[in-house]
């Protein structure tokens, strides 16, 4: 079995204003889960995780619930909230939240007392807490989880490391990432990893160093594989994801691969059996 833990899905009349800059006009449509559905056929991929896509407003969070409650392989939804004062539906497709920290100009946003606050009370919720960051906030991302044992972080795109610097971009990222590996409260998605490589010329040998990096710091039953479809899309089809990870995957043994395209998701996000929680989970109001 295959769970995708992150993919979006959006609708352009809703207002996502950073689909307005020219350099994602490739991906600057609407995408639904009828595009979406072809895709995971091909690569062999049963459930999926809908992250929130930046439109940061509550409505769409009860919007992307409402098509989790009517697609099958949506086994949870990860939604946005505001760190400072989270408020998300409780709901048993609900599974984490998420806040577009990577653009905060403070890379010690994460220190900050109400947003401290906030990740305490996403972790009472019972909820994981998806981190999408700048290599530059990662410092701050790892005093965050040492304050908030009880929280599962996720870390999206393995951080963003600037593939693209080849070496010089894996020294500067593995130095920024090495403590927030340390925390046994934090996972990791290999994920996002084509968009920050070059767009045009990348191949799988430049995303291999990154991977095994993450590998040697979290180890593969801490990591999970995930598309960031339709993002992708700017430098890869679907396929060609699964098969850049396939290629990074390939000394894994069997089990160490399953726990990368199943086992981690399923734990971080506490999918259940069928990947439908049987009890609500999430914050009051």
């Amino acid at each position: 079995m295959i769970v995708d833990a992150h993919h979006h899905l959006w609708d352009l009349s809703r207002g996502y204003s950073w689909l307005d800059d020219p350099a994602v006009s490739a991906i600057r449509r609407t995408f639904t889960v009828a595009d979406l559905e072809g895709e995971l056929a091909a690569a062999g991929v049963s459930r999926t995780v809908l992250v929130e896509a930046g439109r940061c407003e509550p409505a769409e969070v009860e919007e992307f619930l409402g098509i989790a409650e009517s697609t099958p392989f949506i086994a949870g939804v990860v939604g946005w909230c505001d760190l400072a004062d989270p408020r998300l539906p409780s709901h048993p497709l609900l599974v984490g939240a998420r806040a577009q920290v990577q653009g905060e100009a403070d890379p010690e946003y994460l220190a900050r007392p109400d947003v401290r606050r906030g990740l305490s009370t996403i972790a009472d919720a019972g909820l994981a807490y998806d981190l999408v960051l700048r290599v530059d906030q990662l410092t701050s991302a790892a005093a965050a989880a040492a304050a908030t044992p009880s929280l599962t972080f996720v870390l999206d795109h393995l951080g963003k490391p600037s593939i693209r610097d080849g070496a010089a971009g894996l020294a500067q990222w593995r130095a920024a990432i090495k403590p927030l590996a340390a925390q046994p409260n934090v996972v990791a998605k290999v994920s996002g990893l084509v968009t920050e490589a070059d767009w045009g010329t990348w191949k799988s040998a430049d995303l291999a160093p990154f991977v095994d990096a993450a590998l040697d710091l979290f180890g593969p039953h801490r990591l999970m594989f995930g598309s960031d479809w339709p993002v992708c899309l700017l430098a890869a089809s679907y396929a060609e994801v699964m098969a850049a990870l396939n290629d990074c995957l390939s000394r894994l043994t069997p089990v160490e691969r399953e726990a990368i395209y199943s086992g981690t998701a399923t734990r971080a996000y506490r999918l259940s059996e069928g990947f439908r929680s049987p009890t609500p989970s999430g914050l009051p109001g």
